[in-house]
């Protein structure tokens, strides 16, 4: 399948929203208080480059509840057609897009031109937020350690608050996203 093929089959965020059952409440939070800085420059741009995005996520990913709705700001202003799939439903795309050549992390966020080309691919996370990740899963006790899997749990519930409440990692995404969309061409 074509990039074009995956973005028609894909369906709108809002379908997407409506179905979340685990993270909607945070992703709605997010969506409903990040502002956009005024950019207006990098508005033109995109709205220029008639873009369109291919999300690859999954409801119960913190990853894609901090990412997409922050995704979804700069498209609603930029005007860019964005679209979702569910992960594990398309893995014969989310394998085209593994993270160090092995990881099925999300989200995705494949960048695509009027033709259906592949101008550029943002995800899973920005720098300063794997870096916060990074962080965290060294301060976890060894896998083999019995609290291992009670405190791992808790670091994803710390996490998640996090990314919902942390303003500052709200603008790090964004500003991770403008780097890789500021490089696409006119």
């Amino acid at each position: 399948m074509t990039l074009n093929d995956w973005f028609e089959k894909a369906f709108s965020p809002d379908v997407y929203i409506e179905g979340m059952e685990t993270n909607k409440d945070g992703l709605l939070s997010i969506y409903d208080n990040f502002e956009l800085p005024e950019d207006k420059a990098f508005i033109e741009h995109l709205q220029n480059q008639n873009l369109r995005a291919i999300v690859l996520t999954e409801d119960w990913c913190g990853d894609a509840m901090l990412n997409v709705p922050i995704l979804l700001r700069i498209a609603k202003e930029a005007n860019m057609d964005v679209r979702m799939l569910l992960r594990d439903e398309n893995l014969e795309l989310m394998d085209q897009y593994l993270t160090n050549g092995k990881a099925r992390s999300i989200p995705i966020f494949i960048f695509i031109d009027e033709d259906g080309r592949e101008v550029g691919k943002w995800g899973p996370r920005a720098q300063v937020i794997q870096d916060f990740v990074d962080d965290s899963r060294a301060k976890l006790p060894p896998k083999d350690a019995p609290d291992h899997k009670e405190k791992a749990q808790e670091m994803y519930m710390f996490m998640n608050k996090s990314f919902r409440d942390h303003h500052d990692f709200w603008m790090d995404v964004y500003e991770s996203l403008k780097a890789e969309l500021s490089n696409t061409k006119e």
